[in-house]
């Protein structure tokens, strides 16, 4: 029997650093309340599951810096909970007001059950520690977990300023190493994002490898001779692994993929905007906007607005036949590529863990499905890139090209006319940056010492560049949604940056504003300030 292809399954689990204390409750902290009743609980649901059943089964797992921050923030766990019991509240009327609408009054019972679970696995099964459940799995051997940029900076637009790209990536590792016991192997860069010096930061921080999108491969110099069924070595010595288009394809298209089929949950219909305002007035934040809630009673139904009822067991039927349609398909490639290679292929399946079960409400169960056929299946097999390397450590060295995952392939995204105004500002304040840490680092060298208010003034600094550099913030302004939010929060962090520089050049610290700033902006308590010299060296 010829050695089956390999399939390496990558989430990337991703939100910016959102927490404000300052306020009752806060808009934008339901994105991190969404992700963790909708993707991270049931991933952590099914992997659990698979692992007791055991059945043998490996993805891999990013975790950004910002995202872990959130998660062991105690603020936040305390107003996830707070969500969660409004949700139960509201699902136990809606189980009242539907009990005369079987079709409606099924889904609100099982979104009662949802969310009464939820709040159960969240407290008593992980006791609010979700970090320590995905290190759990990865200390099973089931999930291989990775990091990003410490803020998920756009690293290509930093203009090759090493000490830029040190700060990402050297604060990551380090907060990885702190939330998780062992230092990452790999990265998952923001956006994909490449542009050729990269991989000598990376080897410095011992990363041994990270994910391209295709064309990074395919473009590289000199041309791979197995494309993408392969990861290729940089001349920096750090591997990396391209994207699958095929496997890409079937997920992520928004007209061929298996998430607009018509049977499936749509995401765009929320009693938050359906029902009346005042019933709904006890859900809602308290200045009463209107909002989603994540109770959803339409499948997607077809292209035009008319929606019919969900039916929750057709869905999952779906999937079960969504997830053999996906192996099938990956089994045929394998096949098609051992013979047109020689050898067999590995296929890079890449993808934002919120796309199961917060825009893709079946996705978790589709996941379930994919990694139970695979692991009794023939043909394809599921392994972590650290596996595959240890299996195949001859690579080809190649130079990937300059790319990203984004619209067009490159910075596109993150750089028009929409976003452009960050980028000066951005520049100059990292510049300023560098500059701090040059000026410090040889105080220290001659002997001088340096203030403690001084110390934290460098590192509190270097938190709000980081998070003024977040990719997220220019994602945004060119999506055009929650714009007024994006720009205020760039425009807040270069502002604080902009004053504990003056402070720290004139040697006069406000702590009692200092000591504010820390309080809100909280995360990398051990952030070390030197990361942001062009060289190692303190």
């Amino acid at each position: 029997m010829h050695e089956p292809g390999g399939f390496c399954l990558v989430l990337h689990a991703h939100l910016p650093f959102v927490r404000h204390p300052e306020h009752v409750d806060f808009l934008e902290e339901d994105w991190l309340f969404e992700a963790i009743s909708e993707t991270y609980l049931p991933l952590l649901d099914l992997a659990e599951r698979l692992l007791e059943e055991r059945v043998p089964y490996r993805f891999t797992l990013s975790v950004t810096p910002t995202l872990a921050a959130m998660l062991e923030d105690r603020v936040l766990q305390d107003r996830y909970l707070h969500h969660l019991e409004k949700l139960i509240e509201l699902a136990g009327r809606e189980v009242q007001r539907t009990r005369w609408m079987p079709p409606f009054h099924r889904l609100a019972l099982r979104y009662h059950e949802s969310f009464t679970h939820c709040r159960l696995m969240f407290v008593n099964h992980h006791g609010r520690d979700l970090l320590g459940a995905f290190r759990r799995l990865a200390d099973a051997g089931a999930v291989e977990l990775i990091t990003s940029g410490a803020t998920h900076g756009f690293l290509p637009l930093m203009l090759g300023k090493r000490g830029l790209w040190r700060a990402q990536v050297l604060t990551a590792v380090r907060e990885h190493e702190r939330h998780f016991g062992r230092r990452p192997a790999g990265i998952w860069l923001p956006e994909c994002g490449y542009a050729p010096g990269i991989d000598g930061v990376l080897r410095e921080a011992g990363i041994r490898f990270f994910f391209c999108d295709a064309h990074g491969v395919l473009r590289g110099s000199p041309r791979p001779r197995l494309g993408t069924a392969a990861p290729i070595l940089t001349p920096g010595g750090v591997a990396a692994f391209g994207r699958d288009l095929d496997s890409s394809r079937q997920v992520w298209s928004s007209w061929l993929g298996y998430p607009g089929d018509f049977h499936y949950r749509e995401f765009y219909r929320d009693v938050g905007w359906d029902l009346d305002h005042e019933y709904l007035r006890p859900a809602l934040h308290s200045d009463g906007q209107r909002c989603n809630l994540g109770i959803k009673y339409y499948r997607i139904t077809g292209p035009g607005a008319e929606k019919q009822p969900y039916d929750f067991e057709t869905a999952r039927e779906r999937a079960a036949l969504h997830a053999e349609h996906f192996l099938a398909s990956r089994r045929r490639q394998a096949e098609e590529l051992t013979i047109r290679l020689g050898r067999p292929p590995l296929l890079t399946a890449p993808y934002d863990a919120e796309l199961f079960g917060h825009w893709w409400y079946e996705g978790p169960a589709w996941l379930e499905f994919l990694l139970r056929k695979m692991a009794v299946g023939e043909g394809v097999h599921a392994l972590t890139p650290s596996e595959h390397l240890d299996r195949h450590p001859d690579l080809q060295i190649c130079m990937p090209s300059y790319s990203s995952w984004g619209m067009k392939g490159y910075a596109e995204h993150w750089l028009d006319r929409s976003n452009d105004w960050i980028y000066p500002l951005l520049h100059r304040a990292g510049d300023r940056m560098i500059g701090l840490a040059e000026r410090f680092v040889e105080r220290r060298r001659n002997g001088g010492g340096i203030a403690l208010p001084v110390e934290r003034a460098l590192q509190q600094a270097g938190r709000e560049l980081l998070l003024a550099q977040s990719s997220d913030w220019a994602f945004i302004l060119k999506a055009g949604t929650m714009t007024e939010y994006a720009t205020r929060r760039t425009r807040e962090h270069l502002a604080n940056f902009a004053v504990l520089h003056e402070q720290v050049m004139r040697g006069e610290i406000d702590v009692i504003r200092l000591t504010e700033l820390e309080s809100r902006h909280n995360l990398f308590p051990n952030l070390d300030w030197t990361v942001f010299l062009d060289e190692a060296g303190s």
